[in-house]
């Protein structure tokens, strides 16, 4: 197998990884290149979530009997694991959420329905960028549709970076709130954090980030960031699917209100009024993902375990490789920074004219799972001119001889498509 510097040792990791055996298509091997969508699992997570239903199932909080008091002491236990991973200076500001969507949407909501000097309204901005997710630019229009506030953005460079040359203009007085990506999903640009926070700062405006394809593949620390509010999800960091964390600073989610009411987000009811708990259980509403908790803590000691500077530095070598095979190929064009500095794992590219879609269904049909379409970052291809792209993504388990199979397959398509 093809050495490079700074690899984990793969044949170890992937022996942790069960699909990664899979065969599919006439018994080709599985090599999947889909990591940016979702991570598979290893068998440290998946034993965790197993012993968890069949030993110790129980809704948390309410009960005194063993199993409530486990399952209790497991859920928050996963809190601490998760406070830890991202350097929060209080357990009690990490709140579990379903995915980093309804982080984002928990936090619009919250600035929506805020008092001041928090609250989103006519007369304020709402800035967000070019190359969000989709789920980090729904939320903000559908409250400023909602507020009558003014949504604006930066847009991007031909090489598929922020354009912050007008950043002056874009976060003025009236900005009440920068939501950007720390890393793009499309098109793998790390963006330029401290220069965003020190202009939003500037004019007091609060900053979120959505950390969904950072905190899966690099050091994430919520206190360097200078941040108000962190949103990630666990399926994209071997953690099970139907469970994400939305960190807040405590002075704030002490001040702003919940965005769902139900059972163990009070304090008190009765008919005329209620008070609400202390975060983080203000935000979490009715039973909370539980088994999924208890699965993103397992996730987070087995990445723990191995280091997340070398998780990083072992992508770097393998984005540095993928990015020099793809350029070999006829016709492609890399869809964002076409060097591996400043970038994550994610490489997105076209080919000729043939549709990515076509793409995808070719590689698969030699084992070779990709991404294709907008990658709910449409705005990204409105902009550069193309219909879609083709998304081949790595993480800790990739291995070059995996990049050999994908430019291997892409020739293969050209040949397909003569």
């Amino acid at each position: 197998m093809k050495t490079l510097p700074g690899l984990l040792d793969t044949d170890a990791i992937r022996k942790d990884f069960p699909i990664l055996d899979r065969v599919v298509h006439d018994g080709r091997k599985l090599v999947y290149l889909d990591n940016a969508a979702t991570s598979q699992k290893p068998r440290q997570v998946l034993d965790v979530l197993a012993e968890h239903y069949e030993r110790h199932n129980a809704n948390v909080h309410r009960g005194v009997h063993v199993l409530a008091e486990e399952a209790t002491a497991a859920y928050e236990g996963a809190r601490d694991k998760v406070a830890a991973f991202v350097n929060a200076p209080s357990r009690d500001e990490v709140i579990f959420t379903k995915n980093a969507s309804e982080s984002l949407n928990l936090v619009a909501n919250m600035l929506g329905w805020a008092d001041e000097p928090y609250r989103v309204d006519r007369d304020t901005e709402i800035v967000i960028t070019e190359m969000e997710h989709h789920s980090n630019i729904v939320p903000w229009q559908l409250l400023a549709q909602r507020t009558g506030a003014k949504l604006k953005w930066f847009g991007l460079t031909d090489d598929g970076r922020l354009d912050l040359s007008d950043i002056e203009q874009v976060i003025t007085e009236k900005t009440k709130v920068v939501s950007f990506v720390l890393v793009s999903n499309i098109l793998g640009t790390v963006n330029p954090v401290e220069a965003i926070v020190r202009r939003a700062q500037e004019v007091g405006a609060l900053v979120v980030v959505d950390a969904s394809q950072a905190a899966p593949h690099m050091p994430l620390d919520v206190q360097a960031l200078q941040a108000d509010f962190v949103a990630f999800t666990g399926h994209k960091m071997c953690g099970p699917d139907g469970i994400g964390v939305l960190w807040g600073r405590q002075e704030l989610l002490e001040d702003l209100p919940p965005f769902l009411g139900g059972g163990e987000m009070i304090e008190t009811v009765s008919m005329h009024s209620s008070t609400y708990a202390p975060a983080p259980h203000k935000f979490e509403a009715g039973t909370p993902p539980i088994a999924q908790a208890v699965g993103l803590g397992a996730a987070v000691d087995y990445l723990t375990s191995i280091g997340m500077e070398n998780i990083a530095r072992h992508e770097h070598a393998i984005t540095e490789y993928a990015i020099a095979r793809l350029k070999e190929v006829p016709d492609l064009r890399i869809i964002g920074p076409a060097t591996a500095e400043e970038r994550g794992a994610a490489i997105s590219f076209t080919l000729g004219d043939i549709h990515p879609h076509d793409v995808g269904q070719v590689l698969d049909e030699q084992g070779i799972a990709v991404r294709v379409g907008h990658h709910c970052a449409r705005p990204v291809c409105l902009r550069y001119g193309i219909p879609a792209t083709t998304r081949a993504s790595f993480y800790l388990y990739s291995t070059p001889a995996e990049v050999d199979a994908l430019i291997a397959g892409l020739e293969h398509v050209r040949n397909f498509f003569g």
